[in-house]
């Protein structure tokens, strides 16, 4: 995958050897978040999938100072790291941010994230999107959408999947009224890029939730990443968004797309297709999207 304006191996700073599965969104999506950040970066990294198959001891596949935390407290890690800076007069040198799924974010994470946010540290927040605790076995999270099957939500004759709409995280940490708050996608990596460039500029909190794309929870082909992840967003499951001070004001604009296109792919939705019920309550999700994000234009 070619990186706008890094033109040498040498360059990357998270580098391969890592022992991600073939098509593995949140591997593409770090890459393009430390490539961007770049060498004067610190991260704190929650348990989870990229800690797991990024640094297998005694090796590691980043090329940046990098600390592993808990499941649940990468944010309370990084904000040791960002005052232990800040009281060494090294703040305004040095950037700190903060990783992990949506599980050690928007479940177990958020108390530490939403700590972090309410006391302003300088800190950007990046939680890796995919929908579900993938590393432990493919349990429901907070973010994992509406009908999804997953081994702690199975698609069977009462309960259609995962019976819980998708966690609006971007929208908790928006109400912190912290200066940036926003959603990207590896399908759209120069938008990714952008807007972890433009966080990594603002003094203050920040939060990125980054769409990526699992071949092995969602049940689909590995060649199929960037295509589904692309699907989500221009189908309006997945609406790219920046909040700034809790106002709302930037969305990706797109020509929708039919939602059975992004569900046809994955295994975690194959119930719906043969269901009316649940496909056009899933549809609604999209719909709903679109009309309150203002995602296509007038």
């Amino acid at each position: 995958m070619s990186v706008e304006n890094i033109s040498h191996f040498d360059e990357h700073f998270f580098v391969s050897g890592h022992t991600a599965c073939p098509g593995c969104g949140q591997a593409l999506a770090a890459r393009l978040v430390a490539d961007t950040a770049g060498k004067n970066t610190i991260i704190a990294n929650a348990t989870g999938c990229l800690e797991v198959f990024s640094t297998k001891a005694p090796q590691t596949s980043w090329r940046l100072p990098w600390i592993h935390s808990l499941f649940e407290n990468a944010a309370a890690v990084a904000s040791g790291v960002e005052a232990a800076l800040r009281g060494l007069g090294k703040i305004n040198d040095i950037r700190v941010i903060a990783q992990a799924g949506d599980g050690g974010t928007g479940d177990i994470g958020l108390q530490a994230l939403s700590g972090m946010l309410e006391r302003g540290h300088d800190i950007l927040f990046v939680c890796y999107d995919n929908e579900a605790y993938m590393n432990t076995g493919i349990q429901r999270s907070g973010l994992t959408p509406f009908s999804a099957s997953t081994t702690t939500s199975p698609a069977g004759k009462i309960l259609k999947g995962n019976w819980r709409p998708k966690k609006p995280v971007v929208e908790i940490c928006a109400a912190h009224f912290i200066p940036y708050s926003a959603t990207a996608s590896v399908g759209f990596p120069q938008d990714l890029q952008r807007k972890v460039k433009k966080a990594l500029n603002i003094r203050g909190p920040k939060y990125l939730q980054i769409h990526v794309p699992c071949p092995l929870g969602w049940g689909h082909e590995s060649d199929l990443t960037i295509e589904i992840a692309k699907l989500a967003v221009n189908c309006g499951l997945y609406p790219l968004i920046e909040y700034e001070y809790g106002k709302l004001v930037n969305v990706f604009k797109i020509s929708p797309k039919p939602v059975i296109d992004y569900l046809k792919p994955q295994a975690r939705f194959r119930h719906i297709l043969n269901d009316k019920e649940a496909f056009l309550s899933f549809e609604e999700i999209a719909k709903k999207n679109i009309e309150y994000y203002g995602l296509v234009s007038k």
